[in-house]
Formats: C-alpha cells, sequence, structure tokens
C-alpha cells in the first residue's frame, strides 16, 4: 500500500512542478491546467497576477483575454528558444559522482578575475533542468563582466534521495566552482546565488547555512567555503516545515506531494505528527532557521495572489504564497539585513530581473579586496 501512495504522490509531483525563471511565469500554466472556462475568483486572481492580460482595460478579465494572453506568451517563448540562446563555454562539468552533479558554465572573457552568478533551477526537487536558465540573464549578466554557471543536482524519491541531499550537492557544485577559481577566471570572493522555487528554497539555504567547508579535508573541492555574497529569488519558500506553512498560508498548500517526498512521508498524520527526529529534519532542511545577522541580503519576487487561500485549493496550491516572502522580510529587518520584496502585480514598468542583477553588482561592489 505504502509503495503505491508513493507513486501516486510521485506523479501527482510530476504534474504540479512549477516553472522557475521570470520569463517563463506565465498564466498558460494556469489555464493549461484546466479545460473548463476559469472560474471568476480564478480570473481574479490571474489578473492581479498578469494586468497585462486585461487588453481592454476594463479592469475585468474574460477567458477570451486569458486564452489570447497566453497564446501571445507562448508565441514569445517559442521566439525565445529559437533564439540566441547562450551556449556555455563548459557544458556538463561534474562536480561530483552521480550523474545529476553537473554543471554549466558561460565564462567571460577578461584581464582579471570576474564575480560569478550561480543558477538553482527550481521543478518541486523531482524535475527541473539547468537550461531553464533565463538567456537574458547570461547575456547581461556577462555584458557586465560577470561569469555564470548553472547546475543539475539529485532529485528526491521518498526514499533514499531525502533532504537535505539537494541542497547538499549544490553545495559541493558552489565549492567546486571555487576550486575552478585560477582555472576559470572566477573571482572567488564576489559570488551570488539565485532560482525559483525549489531553486530558491536551495539558495537561501545556502546563503543563510554556516560555512560547509571542511578545511582538513583531503579534497580540495571539499575545503572551499559555501558563503556567498548575496541571494535572488523567486517564489521562495523560507521554510519547508509543514506544520508551518500550514500556520504561514493556510490553505492546502502544506499539502503539496514534493513536502511529503522530501523528507520520505506517506501521510497527512505522519507529515503533521513528526518524531523528534523528522523534526529536526524540518528544522535542518527549512533556510529560515539558519539565519544569522552575517547572512547576506535578499532580493525576493512573489508573483501568486496575495490572498488568503480558499479551503478548497488543490493540495499544494499556493506553495509560493508571499507570506513566504514577507516572513523573511520580517526576519531580516530584525537582524537588519539588507532585502527587497517585490510582487509582479505592482512591478509596473520595472524590469524585475535587471534590478536583481544590480542587487547582486552592488554587493559585488562592496566587497573590500
Amino acid at each position: 500500500m505504502c509503495r503505491l501512495i508513493s507513486h501516486l504522490v510521485f506523479v501527482f509531483v510530476s504534474l504540479l512542478v512549477v516553472g522557475d525563471t521570470l520569463h517563463a511565469d506565465d498564466p498558460a500554466k494556469d489555464t493549461a491546467r484546466q479545460e473548463r472556462v476559469p472560474s471568476a475568483e480564478r480570473l481574479e486572481q490571474l489578473l492581479k497576477r498578469f494586468p497585462d492580460a486585461d487588453t481592454n482595460k476594463d479592469g475585468v478579465l474574460n477567458a477570451q483575454e486569458v486564452r489570447e494572453y497566453r497564446a501571445k506568451v507562448s508565441e514569445r517563448k517559442s521566439k525565445q528558444k529559437q533564439g540566441d540562446r547562450a551556449t556555455p563555454t563548459h557544458a556538463d562539468v561534474s562536480y561530483g559522482d552521480h550523474s545529476r552533479n553537473v554543471l554549466d558554465f558561460y565564462q567571460v572573457e577578461s584581464d582579471q578575475p570576474t564575480p560569478l552568478i550561480v543558477y538553482i533551477h527550481g521543478g518541486g526537487f523531482v524535475g527541473g533542468d539547468k537550461r531553464s536558465i533565463n538567456p537574458k540573464m547570461v547575456r547581461e549578466a556577462n555584458e557586465a563582466g560577470i561569469s555564470v554557471a548553472s547546475l543539475h543536482y539529485r532529485f528526491v524519491d521518498g526514499k533514499e534521495v531525502l533532504f537535505p541531499i539537494p541542497q547538499h550537492d549544490c553545495a559541493r557544485a558552489l565549492q567546486f566552482l571555487r576550486s575552478k577559481a585560477d582555472a576559470w577566471n572566477i573571482d572567488p570572493k564576489r559570488v551570488a546565488v539565485y532560482g525559483g522555487s525549489a531553486g530558491a528554497g536551495i539558495s537561501m539555504w545556502l546563503g543563510f547555512h554556516d560555512d560547509l567547508a571542511d578545511p582538513s579535508s583531503d579534497d580540495l573541492v571539499a575545503r572551499q567555503s559555501t558563503r556567498f555574497v548575496a541571494i535572488g529569488t523567486m517564489g521562495g519558500q523560507g521554510t519547508y516545515d509543514p506544520i508551518k506553512i500550514k500556520k504561514l498560508v493556510g490553505g492546502r498548500a502544506w499539502e503539496h506531494p514534493s513536502i511529503y517526498l522530501v523528507y520520505g512521508n506517506h501521510t497527512a498524520e505522519e507529515t503533521l505528527n513528526p518524531t523528534p527526529e523528522k523534526q529536526s529534519l524540518y528544522d535542518e532542511a527549512s533556510a529560515i532557521t539558519h539565519l544569522t545577522k552575517d547572512d547576506p541580503p535578499l532580493y525576493m519576487i512573489y508573483s501568486e495572489p496575495d490572498v488568503v487561500p480558499p479551503k478548497d485549493s488543490r493540495p499544494g496550491q499556493f506553495i509560493h504564497h508571499p507570506n513566504f516572502g514577507k516572513q523573511l522580510q520580517q526576519a531580516m529587518d530584525q537582524l537588519d539585513i539588507k532585502n527587497v520584496y517585490a510582487h509582479t502585480s505592482t512591478r509596473g514598468k520595472r524590469n524585475l530581473q535587471s534590478e536583481m542583477l544590480d542587487f547582486f553588482r552592488e554587493a559585488f561592489a562592496s566587497v573590500k579586496d
């Protein structure tokens, strides 16, 4: 019976994998899941999230406008895929023993060591790809004299691969990149990490966690630091504790199937009534529990509607709720750590991706040689 439940949960998670790049954040993903006409409540949510879809500017979004906007976004994405996507200088470089322990590196020609931005993809910890990195971010970073890396990590399976294995994979990748500082002309003091969804959670975990370097190791990579100077997130979760998510977000966000898989849980009863050992794992896997006043600044972007989740929400819906960002902002403000919270519904003509890049550049500039 447990095997059947695990299989069903895995299939369900695969259907709920969320896109994680800024340019992929569109209503196509929301409406494609259902053939029926969106409800009035759903249309209202989509309007808040994608105001540009209201083509006649009457303040009301209808099903036809959603279809037209979805088609427009799909066309734009298609052209983007066919465009000049960046080609890695070094592709599929192994940083560990597993087949998914690989990364791509986009190197900048420079006489001086360059800063580095590392991208960690999302996908509910069961999917996603390093090639989902926004090519515009790569291009703009490279034009600013910043090298970029994008990496894979192991997917959880509810059995052998659980939390915090994905986090430790990404820590290893960061250490590997630092070990290549001379060969790839990287400035190891000027590193930023960003990602969406699962990648956002890992980025914050790495940024807030104590340094995982082992100075006495015989392994050159393991001796490298895992600390960096700035974090960027899209739809990030500061906690993966289902009990705290239930209280923070409400609705059924805490029932996201990935929350079961990452800990090897099978039932709601087991998930909401953890053993002391499992609660310790909830704490270890949640970035916010590691937050201290010496941690790097954070730039956060959210796009889910800032509403109270309805009682009839789907399991896992609102897992990218803005309340995660507000919780992080409050905690970081109390510690006097610089942070920026941005919601796509209020961005107007702001380019949030460019703002995030500027945020990183400011952090790089503040580092003393």
